[in-house]
């Protein structure tokens, strides 16, 4: 473990969490201090549930699962159920009756727990809403010198949203968390948003590359309604890998070109709610407060989740 980046995955797990899940655990480059979980695409609950049935599934029972926000900061939780089924997971699983339950605590708690713990090398990878790093924050503000890195799946900056014409779900969910997190100061925090989650898609042949039969039949099950559904607004059978993309960073960050970019968060708007403002020309003259992805790998990113997959 002495060599592994330590890694704190904080997640809504819906199916495509799910499969970041895979992804970080498979991949053996981490030491797994622990997965958190988030309301978000589900219930916090569903989203526990869902968690331990994957670890589970590739035998990693020993990662701890803490539960953590069960609402965003001031609203109304906001499901996406006919994205990602009922369960969340897109039915898969829907037998399993997993030995392995959360564990105690309070995921903003165990949060700060242990990045105080390991000042300088946890890396932070959140793909749901920010509610709990929100919370971490507002409870320890300190806790932005102490982190190695930030990662997190959400926003668009450039080109529609998926949940509203200009919100991506994990910000419209929680847009005050989200707006907390970009203004709280983070030394190094990076934006893993629509703009090139949505040129990495897994279609049927990506998936038939999968040689793990245990996982490939999972991942073919599971993303069996979301490929329906991004076919019936897109035109193409195939789903966007929105968060193993940013799990994949952590594991290596010239997948990605980034800039630096001051970008809010709207909160108070009749129909802008959750989305994301980008000062490209630094018009607003304030600090550059993320590191924003503009364009993607996309063939190295597959190649590098079969590969890790297929191990």
């Amino acid at each position: 473990m002495a060599n592994k980046k330590k890694l704190i995955l904080d997640v809504d797990t819906g199916i495509d969490d799910a499969i970041g899940i895979l992804l970080a655990v498979k991949s053996k480059r981490f030491d797994m201090l622990g997965i958190t979980t988030v309301c978000g695409n589900v219930s916090v609950e569903a989203a526990t549930l869902n968690t331990c049935k994957v670890l589970e599934l590739v035998e990693a029972e020993e990662i701890p699962v803490i539960k953590g926000a069960v609402t965003p900061l001031l609203r109304a939780p906001h499901y996406e159920h006919r994205v990602h089924g009922e369960d969340g997971i897109g039915g898969a699983l829907k037998d399993a009756r997993p030995k392995k339950t959360a564990d105690e605590g309070f995921a903003p708690d165990f949060i700060i727990d242990q990045v105080l713990k390991y000042p300088k090398q946890v890396t932070l990878v959140l793909t749901g809403p920010l509610t709990n790093l929100a919370l971490a924050v507002k409870k320890c503000p300190e806790l932005i010198h102490h982190v190695k890195e930030v990662i997190f799946m959400g926003g668009v900056v450039q080109g529609q949203g998926n949940v509203t014409p200009v919100a991506e779900f994990n910000t419209y969910a929680d847009p005050e968390a989200a707006k907390l997190v970009l203004e709280a100061g983070f030394p190094s925090l990076t934006q893993v948003g629509l703009d090139v989650t949505r040129q990495v898609l897994l279609t049927d042949e990506r998936i038939n590359a999968i040689q793990n039969e245990t996982l490939a039949s999972y991942i073919r099950e599971s993303t069996s309604i979301y490929r329906q559904r991004y076919f019936e607004r897109n035109g193409v059978w195939a789903c966007a890998m929105h968060d193993p993309l940013a799990v994949s960073l952590a594991i290596d960050k010239q997948l990605v070109n980034t800039q630096a970019f001051h970008v809010e968060v709207e909160t108070k708007s009749e129909f802008c709610d959750g989305q994301m403002i980008c000062d490209f020309q630094h018009q607003w003259g304030k600090d550059r407060n993320l590191q924003v992805c503009m364009d993607v790998d996309a063939e190295g990113f597959f190649d590098l989740m079969i590969k890790v997959l297929n191990s």
